[in-house]
């Protein structure tokens, strides 16, 4: 998709980089990633209008998933990146033509930051958080290509435990579009756990019309991958964060063998 090109960065010297990368040279198969990751907003846009306890709701950045990342890729030996600025600045996670892309209301919440941008105040975001973002995640795989590096792409997401004054019965959630391989052994083991209630595509679903990780760094590449939803009064502490990257951990381990070929 063709798009005009920023004349100037959004990011100053004291503003975050785009993303953080942990555990670079793990030896694990699994690449973690987290487009939702960070909630900061970049000092030129003034916290988007907002005040704070906005940006801290589930409309600002997906609660408790880096912590559980982090927690994850520890136990794994795994690489992990997170992306460090809020969803509504630019949604890592929906192809820059989605209307999800730079949210003007929010679960109800108007973000004035967002109202009437012109073509260049987009480019300016995309520039500076979401093209970065994502040619780190190519460079990574790209890396792991080269070197015949088996790799195995999990999209780690929390979701919110009510949504329009609806209450979600589920855990967790396993989401998937075309390929089906990880997610339904996925599914399955958390459902052998017993005590998880575990949505198929539910809360959500994966579209190439409303993501961008799955389709364009898992399907593309065919590698093998989900993409993984907590809900957030789960992991909103550190117990809870800790004790989700034990279980994870557990059952990555378990379905591992079935995705990586002994060499």
């Amino acid at each position: 998709m063709s798009r005009p090109t920023a004349t100037a960065s959004l990011l100053s010297p004291d503003d975050p980089p785009a993303f953080t990368v942990l555990h670079p040279d793990g030896r694990s198969p699994w690449l973690l990633v987290a487009d939702h990751a960070g909630q900061a907003v970049p000092a030129a846009l003034a916290r988007l209008g907002l005040p704070q306890a906005e940006l801290d709701r589930h409309i600002g950045w997906d609660i408790g998933i880096a912590g559980v990342t982090s927690r994850l890729a520890e136990r794994l030996d795994a690489c992990a990146i997170l992306q460090t600025y809020s969803r509504l600045v630019i949604d890592c996670n929906r192809p820059l033509e989605a209307p999800g892309s730079i949210a003007a209301v929010s679960d109800g919440t108007v973000v004035p930051g967002n109202q009437t941008l012109d073509a260049g105040q987009r480019a300016q975001r995309v520039d500076a958080i979401f093209a970065p973002y994502h040619a780190r995640i190519t460079d990574e795989l790209d890396r792991r290509a080269a070197q015949s590096r088996p790799t195995i792409l999990v999209a780690m997401h929390s979701f919110t435990p009510a949504m329009d004054g609806t209450a979600r019965p589920w855990h967790a959630g396993v989401l998937y579009q075309r390929d089906t391989r990880l997610a339904h052994a996925l599914l399955a083991a958390l459902r052998a756990e017993g005590d998880l209630v575990v949505g198929d595509n539910e809360p959500y679903s994966v579209s190439d019309a409303t993501d961008y990780a799955i389709p364009v760094h898992g399907e593309r590449r065919g590698l093998a991958h989900v993409e993984l939803e907590i809900r957030q009064d789960l992991i909103a502490e550190a117990a809870g964060q800790a004790a989700w990257a034990d279980r994870l951990a557990r059952l990555f381990a378990h379905l591992q063998p079935e995705f990586v070929t002994a060499p």
